[in-house]
């Protein structure tokens, strides 16, 4: 099993989603976590509307933050990846593990601006655009790639 973390800033919608894509996609090979920078005091509404909506499990669905991965105790990462711009960009603290990083950027849909049905249609595209990632990377050929072409993939991914 390998160890996935999610990371955002404030860990409400972006990273939570692909939590839980990756506890579905990963199917036992991959355990999935999500983190942000500065948390929210709790999920958007909207995050957990949909990810019901999608017959995800919802119970333990709760903004973290990141210091919960990085400490003593904490379990190590296979993989890192940043959701959003701006935790891309910050100053992340050591993983234990030295895990493998990349950015797949996805706009915030808690940002999203219009009535209620365009808000949600952002939390949904942002939702479609992280399943597509997550699918192409529990597909990937692991054991056959080296270091460097799984780094190059990850990359690639997070542009598509």
């Amino acid at each position: 099993m390998k160890n996935i973390l999610f990371l955002c800033t404030g860990n409400s919608a972006r990273s939570l989603m692909a939590e839980a894509i990756m506890k579905r996609e990963g199917r036992g090979r991959f355990r999935a976590y999500s983190a942000g920078s500065q948390p929210a005091d709790a999920p958007h509404p909207y995050t957990t509307d949909l990810l019901k909506r999608l017959n995800h499990g919802t119970e333990s669905v709760r903004t973290k933050s990141w210091d919960e991965f990085a400490g003593v105790g904490a379990p190590g990462m296979d993989f890192v990846f940043t959701v959003c711009d701006q935790a891309a960009q910050e100053v992340c603290p050591v993983w234990p593990g030295q895990p493998m990083t990349a950015h797949w950027g996805v706009p915030d849909p808690v940002r999203a601006e219009g009535n209620e049905a365009e808000k949600r249609l952002a939390f949904s595209e942002a939702y479609r655009m992280l399943n597509n990632r997550i699918s192409i990377f529990v597909n990937l050929p692991f054991e056959e790639l080296d270091k460097l072409s799984l780094q190059h993939r990850l990359d690639e991914i997070g542009k598509g």
